[in-house]
C-alpha cells in the first residue's frame, strides 16, 4: 500500500477531493492511504507558536525549525523520502511523478507564511519541489496537485493502463485531440481518419497531431523530443 503522509497546519483540509472518484475507491480498497500530521501539535509553549520572524529582517514569518523538526522526527522512519513544496524547488513533472509512484511512503510538507527555516531542509535531507512558476499561499493546494499526478500511476488506481500510456508527457509529447459522439455537432464533424477503422492511419494521425501541438505550444518539450528521436 502506498502511504502519503502530509505535514500541515490545516489537517482538516484533507483528504478533500482525494477521497472521491477513482482515488476514493482506491483508498477504500487499501491501494493507498493518507495520514495528516498537524505541525502545531509539536509546539512546546502554551500559545502553540509555530512561526517567528526571519533573522536579517524582511516581511513575513517562517515555520520554526524546532517545531517542524520535531513533527518529522516523531513520525518518520529512517530513509523515507521527504518533499517540501517551494517556488525555488525543482520543477515537478511526469518523470518525478513516476519515480514517487514506485515508493511505498512519501512525506509531504506544506509550507505556510514565508516558508520554513533552511536548517530543517538541510539537516533532514528534504527535497524541494515546485509545481510551477507562481506562488501559493500554502502547500496544501500543491499536495492535491502532486498526489493527483502520482496516485493515478499506482497499479490498480486507474482501471485502464493504456489510457495513462497515451496521455500527455508519457512519450515526451502533448496529447492529440480527442472526439466523441455525436459525429456532427454544430456543423463540425469528427476527422474522417478517426472514422476509417484503419488503426495504422489513426496512430499516424494522432502522432502527427501530438507533434504539431507540442511544437506550437511547448517548444521546450519539442526540443527534448527531437533530441530523443535522434538517439
Amino acid at each position: 500500500m502506498f502511504l502519503a503522509r502530509v505535514f500541515t497546519l490545516y489537517p482538516e483540509i484533507f483528504p478533500g477531493p482525494l477521497n472521491k472518484g477513482l482515488y476514493g475507491k482506491a483508498m477504500s480498497e487499501n491501494i493507498w492511504d493518507l495520514k495528516t500530521i498537524n505541525i502545531r501539535d509539536y509546539t512546546t509553549d502554551k500559545h502553540k507558536t509555530v512561526d517567528d520572524t526571519p533573522y536579517g529582517g524582511g516581511s513575513g514569518m517562517l515555520i520554526k525549525p524546532d517545531v517542524l523538526g520535531s513533527s518529522l522526527d516523531k513520525n518518520l522512519k529512517t530513509g523515507e523520502k521527504i518533499i517540501y513544496f517551494s517556488p525555488k524547488g525543482k520543477l515537478f513533472n511526469q518523470s518525478i511523478a513516476k519515480k514517487i509512484s514506485k515508493l511505498s511512503v512519501i512525506n509531504l510538507i506544506c509550507g505556510s507564511f514565508e516558508g520554513v527555516d533552511q536548517r530543517v531542509i538541510d539537516s533532514r535531507n528534504i527535497e524541494e519541489i515546485s509545481i510551477g512558476d507562481f506562488v501559493l499561499s500554502g502547500g496544501e493546494t500543491a499536495v492535491f496537485i502532486f498526489l493527483d499526478a502520482v496516485l493515478r500511476l499506482i497499479p490498480g488506481v486507474v482501471g485502464n493502463n493504456s489510457s495513462i500510456e497515451e496521455e500527455s508527457f508519457e512519450n515526451g509529447l502533448l496529447e492529440y485531440p480527442q472526439y466523441t459522439k455525436p459525429q456532427i455537432w454544430e456543423d463540425k464533424s469528427v476527422p474522417d481518419v478517426l472514422l476509417s477503422g484503419d488503426h495504422a492511419k489513426i496512430k499516424d494521425w494522432r502522432l502527427t497531431q501530438s507533434e504539431a501541438i507540442t511544437r506550437d505550444r511547448r517548444p521546450d518539450l519539442w526540443q527534448k523530443y527531437k533530441k530523443f528521436k535522434k538517439n
